[in-house]
């Protein structure tokens, strides 16, 4: 994934300053550590299997990670449809009108106007924009805590560019969790 990696720091900072690392490292899987307080196993007949180069460390993460992108299809290298996120999170808010108050829905449609008005005027960086397209992805699948955890790592990660609007996405997620129905379904038209 292109958004997980170490980020560059300042290059004005101070020589004991520590690296800027991103969210999303923090959460994967380390390298297996070596428990020396455990008895061994006793030995098998068969010799144990080794792991193969492409499969140890991180290698073998990023594979899931790309192979899970192409099954899904959508994933290109071009640019995150605004048109598309925007709708699928109308989509929730709209299923969630009839078990929410209005006032919270109103607040979470003002914060989704505000999302789509800084997406459109440019101020959403990549990063933020292919997360935003993942996260909905997510939600429209019903993974509610894979949505979660992206919008955990969009807060980390990238506040200054989310904190207007994340709110209400999480808000989103929360109360289309809360519903306990299928999945949002494939956008189409309405």
């Amino acid at each position: 994934m292109e958004d997980r990696y170490i980020k560059p720091g300042n290059q004005e900072r101070g020589w004991n300053d520590p690296p800027q690392f991103s969210y999303g490292l923090q959460m994967a899987p380390g390298p297996q550590r070596n428990i020396l307080n455990k008895r061994a196993a006793p030995p098998t007949a068969r010799p144990p299997l080794r792991c193969s180069t492409t499969e140890k460390g991180r290698g073998h993460l990023l594979g899931q990670l790309r192979s899970q992108r192409d099954k899904d299809g959508r994933h290109s290298e071009a640019e995150p449809d605004v048109e598309g996120v925007v709708m699928v999170l109308n989509r929730a808010l709209d299923a969630c009108r009839p078990t929410v108050k209005e006032q919270v829905c109103s607040d979470v449609a003002k914060r989704l106007r505000l999302l789509e008005a800084s997406w459109r005027s440019g101020a959403l960086s990549l990063p933020v924009r292919r997360r935003m397209d993942t996260l909905s992805l997510e939600l429209q699948s019903g993974h509610w805590d894979s949505a979660d955890d992206i919008h955990r790592s969009l807060m980390v990660d990238h506040v200054t560019e989310v904190s207007q609007w994340m709110v209400g996405v999480k808000r989103l997620i929360a109360e289309t969790r809360n519903l306990n129905s299928e999945p949002l379904g494939p956008v189409g038209p309405v």
